[in-house]
C-alpha cells in the first residue's frame, strides 16, 4: 500500500519546492498547516499550488490538508485526524522550523517552533507508530567551529552565534535521541537564497536582505559623469571570507532525491556548494547590475561605530544580526552528498544569477508585491460531499475514516484525484446499493483511481450518462478492462444519482457562492453545473 509523505513546513520558502517537487516525483503528502487570520489552512494551500501550477503549465494533485499547529500538544490535531496519519501516513519530512535569531525566552522563538515543536511532532510520531523520519536541520549546528565539520559531528562543545544556531542543534539532538525511530536521514543546508532558474524568493532574508540593501540604498546615490554611482561604504571584511550560500531549488531536488531513494537514507548530508561564494563577489555582482562601484575592504574590526558614515550606518544597522558571520563560514564536509546525489550538483551562485536575484527583487518590489489569493470556481470536496449529503441525508463534512470503517460493508472502493485548482484526494465506498461514501486521502495504489482536473469535475458529475460512463473508463488505472466497464457504469449511475439530488436542492439558491472564511469562491453555482444532456469534454 503506497502511503503518505506527512510534511511539516510547507508554506515557508523551502517548504513549497518541497511541495511542488514530491508532488512531481509521484509521492501522495499529507501536510500540517495553520490557520491565520486572514487565510484558512486549505487556502494557504492552495495559493502556493496554483503558484506552481501557472509556473508549470500543467495541473497539479491535491495534497491531503491537516490543520494543525507544530507548537501545540499532539500538534493541535484531534483524535481523528490522528487515526488518519496513523493508517495512512508512513514517512514524516520534518521542515518547520523558525529563523529567528534573537531569543531570550525559551518560551519564544525560536526556541517554541524548533525545539518544542520537534518534542512536539515526536510525541505523536511514537503514539502513531510512525518509525521513519527525515529531519531539515541546518550546517549552524556546528556553531562557531574553524576545523573541518564531519557529517556525523553534532556536540563538539562549540559555542553559537545565536538562539537558532543553538534552537536547532538541540532540535537535532533530540531527533537523534528518539530511540523509537527505524530510520532517520537528517539534512542541513547551508544559508538557502532563492529560486537559480528564476530568482524567486518568498522571503527577503540572509542574502536577499544584503541585496534588497544595496538596491534601495544605491539607487538613491547621485550618478557621476560616467553614469556610475560610487558606493562611500567600507566594509569589516577582507573580501574573501567565503560564503555557503545554496539555491532553494536545489535544496528541495536533493532532499526529494534523497527521500525517495531508500539506499540513501539513514545518513546525515550537509547540502552545501561545491565551491563557495566570497564577500567581494557578492558586491560586485552587485555592483555590476546596478552600475556602481568604490566598496572598499578595511578588514575585521577596522572601523568603530563612531568611525562610519550614514550610507554605512544604514547598511550596518539593518544587518547587525548577522555581524557574528561576518569573519568565518564553516568548512563542512560532504561525502554523503556526493556519494548519493553526485547527478545533482548544486549550481554555483555566480554573477548572472545574483543578478536574477535583484532582478526578481526588483520585479517583487522586495516583498511589498501583494500575491492574490488563488481563485477557485468550486472546491471539489464541497461538491462531492455536498452531492453525498443531499444524496443521503447525511452532513456533508469531510471525514477521516480508519480504513476499517470504511471496509466494513460490502462495497468497492475507488479513489478519486482531483487535479487543479479547489481538487483534492479521497476515496468513495460505492455500496452494492449504488451510495458514495466519501473518505479524505487514497487508498492502495493498486486499487482503481479516477484522476480527473477539477474544470472537468462538474461536468463528470453532471454530464451526459453515457459519456460520463465513458470519460470514466478511460481515466480508471486499473487493468482489468472488464472491471474498469462495470466500475464505470456504476460509478457514473452513483454519481448522477447524487447529482440529482443536488441539483434539486440548489434550483431555489442564490446564484453566487458566499465566499467561505478566507477563501476565495468564484463563479455562479446554477451556470457552472451542465444539464443531463450537456456532452462532457474529453
Amino acid at each position: 500500500m503506497k502511503k503518505y509523505v506527512f510534511l511539516t513546513g510547507a508554506t515557508g520558502l523551502l517548504g513549497r519546492y518541497l511541495v511542488r517537487d514530491l508532488l512531481l516525483a509521484g509521492e501522495r503528502v499529507a501536510i500540517l498547516v495553520r490557520r491565520t487570520k486572514k487565510e484558512s489552512p486549505r487556502q494557504r494551500l492552495e495559493n502556493l499550488l496554483q503558484h506552481w501550477e501557472r509556473e508549470l503549465g500543467h495541473a497539479l494533485p491535491r495534497p491531503v490538508c491537516l490543520e494543525g499547529d507544530i507548537g501545540h500538544d499532539l500538534l493541535a490535531l484531534d483524535t481523528v485526524q490522528l487515526r488518519w496519519i496513523a493508517e495512512h501516513c508512513d514517512r514524516v519530512l520534518h521542515n518547520a522550523a523558525s529563523i529567528t535569531f534573537d531569543g531570550d525566552s525559551r518560551d519564544g522563538e525560536p526556541w517554541r517552533t524548533n525545539v518544542d515543536g520537534t518534542h512536539n511532532l515526536l510525541q505523536i510520531c511514537r503514539e502513531l507508530g510512525l518509525r521513519q523520519m527525515h529531519y531539515v536541520s541546518t550546517a549552524y549546528v556546528c556553531g562557531e567551529r574553524d576545523t573541518l565539520v564531519m557529517e556525523d559531528d553534532l556536540n563538539c562543545g562549540q559555542t553559537f552565534r545565536n538562539a537558532y544556531e543553538e534552537s536547532k542543534l538541540q532540535a537535532e539532538q533530540i531527533v537523534r535521541g528518539a530511540d523509537f525511530l527505524d530510520h532517520l536521514t537528517v539534512y542541513r543546508p547551508a544559508v538557502i537564497a532563492g529560486d537559480s532558474q528564476t530568482g524567486y524568493t518568498s522571503t527577503y532574508h540572509g542574502l536577499y536582505m544584503y541585496l534588497k540593501l544595496m538596491a534601495v540604498l544605491v539607487r538613491n546615490l547621485e550618478p557621476d559623469a560616467d553614469g556610475m554611482r560610487q558606493v562611500p561604504m567600507r566594509m569589516n571584511v577582507g573580501g574573501d571570507e567565503p560564503r555557503n550560500i545554496v539555491p532553494v531549488d536545489w535544496v528541495s531536488a536533493v532532499i526529494s532525491h534523497i527521500l525517495c531513494t531508500p539506499a540513501a537514507h539513514d545518513r546525515t548530508y550537509h547540502l552545501t556548494p561545491h565551491k563557495a561564494i566570497t564577500t567581494r563577489q557578492i558586491i560586485d555582482y552587485t555592483g555590476t547590475y546596478l552600475n556602481s562601484g568604490g566598496v572598499q575592504y578595511v578588514g575585521r574590526d577596522a572601523l568603530d561605530d563612531d568611525m562610519t558614515n550614514s550610507f554605512e550606518q544604514s547598511i550596518y544597522e539593518s544587518t547587525t544580526m548577522y555581524d557574528s558571520y561576518n569573519a568565518t563560514d564553516p568548512q563542512l564536509d560532504t561525502t554523503n552528498l556526493r556519494k548519493f546525489v553526485s547527478h545533482l550538483p548544486c549550481p554555483p551562485i555566480d554573477e548572472e544569477m545574483i543578478h536574477l536575484f535583484m532582478r526578481f527583487g526588483d520585479e517583487d518590489r522586495w516583498g511589498k508585491r501583494r500575491t492574490p489569493v488563488a481563485p477557485v470556481g468550486q472546491w471539489a470536496e464541497e461538491l462531492l460531499l455536498r452531492s453525498h449529503e443531499e444524496d443521503s441525508g447525511e452532513n456533508g463534512t469531510p471525514k477521516y475514516k480508519s480504513t476499517a470503517e470504511a471496509n466494513h460493508e460490502p462495497c468497492c472502493l475507488i479513489g478519486f484525484d482531483v487535479l487543479g485548482p479547489g481538487g483534492g484526494q479521497w476515496y468513495a465506498r460505492l455500496t452494492d446499493d449504488g451510495r458514495l461514501d466519501w473518505t479524505v486521502g487514497l487508498l492502495d495504489e493498486n486499487s482503481p483511481v479516477l484522476q480527473i482536473e477539477s474544470r472537468d469535475l462538474t461536468h463528470l458529475i453532471h454530464g451526459n450518462a453515457l459519456a460520463l460512463g465513458e470519460l470514466i473508463e478511460r481515466h480508471l488505472n486499473t487493468r482489468e478492462v472488464t472491471v474498469a466497464s462495470d466500475l464505470a457504469a456504476r460509478l457514473a449511475r452513483a454519481l448522477q444519482r447524487s447529482a440529482r439530488a443536488l441539483r434539486r436542492s440548489i434550483s431555489d439558491a442564490p446564484t453566487m457562492m458566499a465566499p467561505a472564511n478566507g477563501e476565495v469562491v468564484a463563479g455562479e453555482v446554477v451556470e457552472s453545473f451542465a444539464t443531463a444532456d450537456d456532452d462532457v469534454p474529453l
